[in-house]
């Protein structure tokens, strides 16, 4: 339980980072996308910024809690049972999301394309540190 708890806690701390450097790359090399977020249909207030810190911590409880209980079905190197939980959160989570909320509200395409690049990647880079360190 003790390396369940370390690694959720260190993917955490690693997904913020990326978090954190993924919004910024996206201002920086495409600012019309980032433009899209001034849409009515997000929030502009500040009093719900916090959860936006909090998300890679609930991710990687939830992804490391699917990890200690399902670990023994992935097979292979490291690298690859971390791509395999990469895909598997793709198709269980990330696709169905996407696919309502594009149906639902007023996002571009392209946008969304984003979201399911920036899952798939939180959920790699999460899987690398737990096939590390939890394996």
């Amino acid at each position: 339980m003790n390396k369940y708890v370390l690694s959720s806690v260190v993917s955490g701390f690693l997904l913020l980072g990326v978090s954190v450097a993924m919004l910024y790359l996206l201002v920086s090399f495409f600012p019309h996308l980032a433009e899209e977020y001034y849409n009515p249909v997000f929030r502009a207030e500040d009093d719900r910024n916090w959860m936006f810190y909090l998300h890679p911590f609930i991710l990687s409880f939830a992804l490391g809690w699917f990890w200690h209980r399902f670990r023994s079905i992935f097979s292979g190197h490291w690298v690859r049972r971390a791509v395999e939980l990469g895909f598997i959160y793709l198709i269980v989570a990330i696709i169905p999301i996407m696919w309502i909320t594009f149906s639902a509200i007023d996002v571009p395409p392209g946008m969304v394309f984003t979201w399911v690049a920036y899952g798939f990647g939180q959920s790699l880079v999460a899987g690398l540190v737990f096939a590390r360190l939890n394996p």
